[in-house]
């Protein structure tokens, strides 16, 4: 599948700002599932610098300064994308147990599988919290294999909890999401990333985009018409496997990857240090098109 995106993203200032220092991951990736043949940034104000580069966890970043005065800031990213489907692969270690998959980790010495034991560990945006852990049990339970846990626990989640748009922001706490049962695709995969980090599974962020267009006679996905967000499993020889919450699929050739991280705060598309500015209106719009070929 070949996807045409274009990602816009416009800041409005109530005053001028004087400079600006930006960095953004809107690139997606080249791996085994997709390849980017076209990236294109379209910045105004121009920018006075623009300087690209691989940060810890493999994902393009896009770094570019500012140093005039300006009251708006529209950045537009043009991408070309051949997606495969992920969810066709065999998966060795579809019948492991989930145990053997956690003590595996646990004890490799191999250099490959090292990196991977940091996604075990709590990050800025997901604690390790025991209403997790207790939410989690419920389908980790002895020998069952990881693949069936995860495929379960990504149901329960999109089950339980309620897609609504107005109850969380990007700072509203994990504890928070647990208790009120609601949030977006962001909360969801935390709290997914949550339970599996607290069983000793790691998991990853993986933000990126969703074919908008549903199949004829199907209903429109959430997540669409924005950045969106799902988790992943690391599964031993499999590597990383993924798990949409929001949906209840595991992502499949309408889901292009743009970067992974621990959480959200490794994978914001655009961040940035302002001088000045106040009563900061922003919009962003995304385009995800599919090619004819």
């Amino acid at each position: 599948m070949k996807f045409r995106i274009k990602h816009t993203t416009h800041y409005k200032y109530g005053s001028p700002v004087s400079l600006c220092f930006n960095e953004a991951r809107m690139s997606p990736l080249n791996n085994t599932h997709q390849t980017c043949a076209r990236n294109r940034f379209v910045i105004h104000p121009q920018p006075d610098s623009v300087h690209k580069r691989f940060d810890y966890y493999g994902n393009q970043v896009t770094s570019f300064d500012i140093l005039q005065p300006h009251k708006e800031l529209t950045v537009s990213v043009y991408s070309d994308v051949q997606v495969l489907d992920p969810s066709r692969q065999f998966l060795f270690s579809a019948d492991c147990p989930w145990e053997y998959v956690r003590d595996s980790l646990k004890t490799t010495t191999l250099p490959e599988l090292l990196p991977v034991r940091e996604f075990l560990l709590p990050s800025p945006l997901v604690p390790l919290l025991t209403e997790a852990r207790a939410y989690a049990e419920k389908t980790f339970t002895p020998q069952r294999s990881l693949l069936e846990c995860c495929n379960e626990l990504m149901a329960r989640l999109h089950t339980d909890f309620v897609y609504d748009p107005t109850a969380t922001s990007i700072s509203t706490p994990l504890a928070t999401v647990i208790a009120q049962k609601r949030g977006v695709c962001q909360d969801f995969a935390h709290l997914g990333i949550a339970c599996l980090r607290s069983m000793g599974i790691a998991a990853s962020y993986v933000s990126g985009y969703l074919e908008t267009t549903p199949p004829p006679g199907q209903p429109k996905l959430a997540g669409a018409d924005a950045s969106h967000a799902w988790y992943a499993v690391h599964m031993l020889d499999d590597g990383w496997v993924g798990f949409d919450p929001t949906n209840n699929l595991m992502p499949n050739e309408q889901y292009i990857t743009v970067a992974l991280g621990r959480d959200f705060a490794d994978v914001t598309p655009l961040k940035g240090v302002i001088y000045g500015g106040d009563q900061t209106l922003l919009a962003v719009s995304v385009d995800v098109d599919r090619i004819e070929v």
